[in-house]
């Protein structure tokens, strides 16, 4: 439980052009609310799979409140970047309880010029291991290659 913190304007969008249209608005329609914002959140955690019980989101302000229960760090890990790799996004508070608690994976923020081999080489002095980093952070990353500059991914030890 804690605290993460994201880049606010980096990450898919929930709302209007996009390729997470959760809760698409119109264009000419007010700024969404913190309760639509919270609902969209939800619904992309729920659209990736990520099995939470009693999963409940708030939101006030760019600060998404996460609470609930997962089986596994890894899926607490998973649900945190969901909704933190989310534009508008500036932190996660998170409340998700544990049921099988194991060490925490480390949080990595992409920079320019980075890829999946790079940061593996960093991180396991072998380039070639970057497939671990992608398995780690499925179904978030679609293909190896699409990662951003700003995006926070998981890297397992």
């Amino acid at each position: 439980m804690g605290m993460f913190s994201f880049v606010k304007d980096i990450g898919e969008k929930l709302f209007g052009s996009g390729a997470a249209q959760a809760a698409v608005k119109p264009a000419d329609a007010a700024k969404p609310t913190d309760e639509e914002v919270a609902k969209a959140l939800m619904a992309k955690v729920t659209a990736l799979g990520l099995p939470v019980k009693d999963l409940d989101i708030t939101y006030n302000g760019g600060t998404a409140y996460v609470m609930g229960t997962v089986a596994a760090q890894d899926i607490r890990e998973k649900v945190i970047l969901t909704v933190g790799n989310t534009a508008g996004v500036e932190s996660v508070h998170d409340n998700l309880a544990v049921d099988k608690p194991e060490p925490e994976a480390k949080f990595y923020t992409v920079v320019k010029g980075d890829t999946l081999s790079k940061i593996s080489k960093d991180f396991y002095g072998n380039a070639n291991k970057y497939m671990k980093i992608f398995e780690a952070n499925q179904p978030m990353l679609k293909h190896p290659d699409k990662i951003y500059p700003g995006q926070v991914l998981r890297i397992p030890a």
